[in-house]
């Protein structure tokens, strides 16, 4: 978690340094493009037009509660190898983007990919690490409940 969420804070820090107040870099024939973005909202911006008090609300006290409670749960579980490492790198992309909404009111976001009209939104490595995390839970899922139950089947 702790690497995840270093990488993440250097990424913005360069992105801050690098790209804020310089025209969009395009890489790979277009299909990467570097921009520096603060977002004040959630997901794909959702929620920017909120009044500040209400952001503050949703996206920094109840996002640190709900982190905290999942630490809690990781910590306490004896979760598959699989389950337990999606879950961490979800908890540790909250967390980055987190401490950027306490400090600062907003996420940096600098990272959007595609090709030609079909793109992404602007993201960071905090948001990849929670598409990953949410990923490696829902297939760890999908292969318990897949494997038949042992005790179930006799000859």
């Amino acid at each position: 978690m702790a690497s995840t969420i270093g990488c993440d804070r250097v990424t913005k820090h360069a992105a801050a340094e690098l790209l804020a107040h310089r025209p969009t870099q395009s890489f790979l024939a277009d299909s990467l493009r570097l921009t520096y973005a603060e977002n004040t909202g959630g997901f794909l911006s959702l929620g920017a037009a909120l009044p500040p008090v209400v952001r503050t609300t949703v996206f920094t006290v109840s996002t640190g509660l709900v982190l905290v409670v999942l630490l809690v749960a990781l910590l306490r579980s004896n979760w598959p190898f699989w389950r337990a490492t999606g879950t961490a790198l979800f908890i540790a992309g909250g967390v980055s983007n987190w401490i950027d909404r306490a400090l600062w009111g907003s996420v940096v976001d600098f990272l959007n990919v595609g090709i030609g009209w079909l793109r992404t939104g602007i993201f960071n490595f905090a948001d990849v690490a929670i598409m990953l995390g949410i990923a490696l839970f829902v297939l760890s899922e999908l292969s318990a409940r897949r494997k038949p139950d042992a005790g179930g089947i006799r000859g």
